[in-house]
This record gives structure tokens, C-alpha cells and sequence, in this order.
């Protein structure tokens, strides 16, 4: 599995450990911007099909195809060598999280935070925060495997069953819990979501990978990575203006919004990374496995989410805005779950010393 170690060790950029940072001048940018031109982001609202905002979708397929490249479904072979590692991770990426933050979304931002909230986006702000929990992180999570030594083997094998998975199993969940949250679900554009945004990227990007490999090898794609990466972070800072383009005059007249937003993310953030710890050290998974299954188990693919409140909802929406949090606590909060880990990382295998003697 040499590739699989190789794709498995990204160094994190300047550019992606200051993404929130990013995040933040996009909100000030986007704010300005939509206030010096409306006319302009009115055009470009308006550039629809089929309820798909072309600009976006375009700016949306070069964020996620990058991630989606560095993919390898030949891995999914390796997925027995952990495979209590591997079980971990799926309970808690598709039995635990999108449930808990429905919950949590529920509970923060349909009752505790209602009175401070607008009445008619709190339906939607609950749907970005489940849309944004039914997505299991694929690319960064290479990052944070590899900031915390992780295997990279079962790291690379738990990517690409989350992303088959994900094909399959993204918009019954979504539409389930919509459907719970008492929010109506237009199933034709889910689906439709569902095909834009995973299945024809997910295609496109494996079979550029093949052909890129098959022609140059690792070294080759690791160039084509090297282009597209900041093409992709560009995409999603363009789409984040955008958003925020639209957002402005909600943001502005309550500017407590993004925070209250961000409570039930970071509870569950740390809530989902935590219990996937827990259960891997219960389980006797090695530290290198139960490492980045905390990770996987807590980041979400917020290129996706984005993607998919917007077409959902559109991109005005308080549930793209949702994502848009997301996206702005990802990068410090992730970081801290490495921490987190390293630091109990004598704590975690006194158990493996004491299971072995």
C-alpha cells in the first residue's frame, strides 16, 4: 500500500491552518460587497436551472473534485486489517452524528436560542446543521491523520467506505431527519444534490486519478494535487463572498447569529470525537487507528454541505449559512480534537500495557 501511505501524508499548508482566518475576511468581504452591489449578486441569484445556481455549481465542482482525487477505492480491500477501527467510525458517522446534531440542533437553535433568532429561519438554520452532520469529512481528515501520526492506511480505507457509503445513504438520512424536524423535504432536488454534488464528482475524480496515475504515477498526481489544492480553497472562499454576499443585511441586523450557530456544532464536534475515542480504547484499538477515527468521527465534508443547503434551500438561506459556520469553526476547533489526542496519547495505551501483560 505504498499509495495509500503516500496520499495519506499531506502537510498542512499556511494557507489551510489559517482557513478560519480566511473565513472571517470572506464574511467582512462578502458583507461589503453585497452592500456596494446587490444588483450584481441579484444576477447572479438568478443564474438558475432546475433550481441549480450555475455560478455556485461551478465554483461548488472545483472545491470537491480536488478532495475527491486523492480518493483510492482500492483501499477499501485494507478496510479488515481495522476493522474495529472501521466499525467504530461508521457508528458514529452514520448511527451517532447526524442524530445527535438534529438533537442538538433542536434543542440550541429551535428552543434555548429561538428568542434571539429570526421565527422564520430557525426551521432552516436546523436543516444546514443537519445537512452539514450527514457529511463525513474526506480530504482534510488526511491533515489531521497526519498531525497526529495516524495510520495511514486505515485513514485512506475509512475515507473512501465513508464516501461509498455516502452516495447511498446521504439523502435517505437527510431526508429522514428533515422530515423528523418537521421540515419539508424536496426529495426531487435532494437527489438531484445527491448526483451534482457526489456521485458525478466522485466519477469525474476517480477517473482523472486513473488516468493521471496510469500516465505519470503517485508523483504525478501529487503535482495535479499541488494545482488544485488552492484552486479548491479559492472555489470555496469565492462561494463563502457569495453567500455572504446574500447574507449581509440578516448578519448585520443580528450579528449573535454565526455564534449561537456554532454552540450545538462545537458540542458536537467534541462530543462525536470523544465517544469515538472512547470506544476505540474500550475495543482495544490500537492508538494510530483510534487517533484518526476521532478525527473522522468528528469532521464533516463541509465542501458537500455547502453544496447541498444551497440547492436545498438556497443560497440566501439561513441553512447555508449554517454550513457556512461549519466551515469557519472547522479549522481551530479540529486542531484542538489533535491536540486532544496526542496529549492522551500515554493515558489511551497504559490500557493496551496493562491488556498485553
Amino acid at each position: 500500500m505504498a499509495d495509500a501511505g503516500s496520499a495519506a501524508r499531506p502537510a498542512m499548508s499556511r494557507f489551510e491552518r489559517y482557513l478560519s482566518v480566511w473565513v472571517a475576511l470572506c464574511i467582512v468581504a462578502g458583507i461589503a460587497f453585497g452592500a456596494a452591489a446587490p444588483g450584481a449578486f441579484a444576477a447572479i441569484a438568478s443564474a438558475e436551472i432546475a433550481r441549480v445556481n450555475l455560478p455556485v455549481a461551478v465554483l461548488i465542482w472545483l472545491m470537491i473534485i480536488p478532495m475527491l482525487l486523492k480518493i483510492d477505492f482500492g483501499a477499501l480491500g485494507s478496510v479488515r486489517q481495522h476493522w474495529k477501527g472501521v466499525g467504530v467510525t461508521l457508528f458514529i458517522n452514520w448511527a451517532v452524528k447526524p442524530f445527535s446534531m438534529a438533537a442538538l440542533g433542536t434543542f440550541f437553535i429551535g428552543w434555548l436560542f429561538a428568542p434571539l433568532l429570526p421565527t422564520s429561519e430557525i426551521s432552516s438554520y436546523i436543516a444546514g446543521l443537519i445537512i452539514l452532520a450527514a457529511a463525513p469529512c474526506t480530504a482534510m481528515v488526511f491533515v489531521w491523520s497526519n498531525l497526529c501520526d495516524g495510520e495511514p492506511n486505515y485513514t485512506l480505507s475509512q475515507v473512501a467506505l465513508n464516501d461509498l457509503i455516502m452516495v447511498f445513504a446521504f439523502a435517505p438520512i437527510v431526508g429522514l431527519l428533515l422530515g423528523v424536524a418537521s421540515i419539508t423535504v424536496p426529495w426531487d432536488t435532494l437527489l438531484l444534490s445527491v448526483v451534482l454534488y457526489i456521485v458525478i464528482p466522485v466519477v469525474i475524480a476517480q477517473l482523472v486519478r486513473r488516468r493521471v496515475l496510469a500516465g505519470g504515477g503517485q508523483a504525478a498526481l501529487d503535482r495535479l494535487l499541488g494545482v488544485l489544492g488552492p484552486i479548491s480553497l479559492v472555489s470555496l472562499l469565492t462561494t463563502l463572498v457569495l453567500l455572504f454576499g446574500f447574507q449581509g443585511e440578516q448578519i448585520l441586523a443580528r450579528p449573535m447569529v454565526i455564534v449561537l450557530l456554532a454552540v450545538p456544532i462545537l458540542i458536537q464536534v467534541y462530543l462525536n470525537a470523544g465517544l469515538a475515542y472512547w470506544l476505540s480504547r474500550k475495543f482495544g484499538v490500537a492508538w494510530c487507528v483510534a487517533a484518526p477515527a476521532a478525527l473522522i468521527g468528528a469532521s464533516n465534508f463541509f465542501e458537500l454541505a455547502v453544496a447541498a443547503a444551497i440547492s436545498l434551500f438556497g443560497i440566501n438561506s439561513g441553512a447555508a449559512l449554517a454550513t457556512v459556520v461549519g466551515v469557519l469553526v472547522e479549522v481551530p476547533v479540529m486542531l484542538s480534537v489533535v491536540a486532544i489526542v496526542k496529549r492522551s496519547r500515554g493515558w489511551y495505551e497504559r490500557q493496551e500495557s496493562v491488556a498485553s501483560a
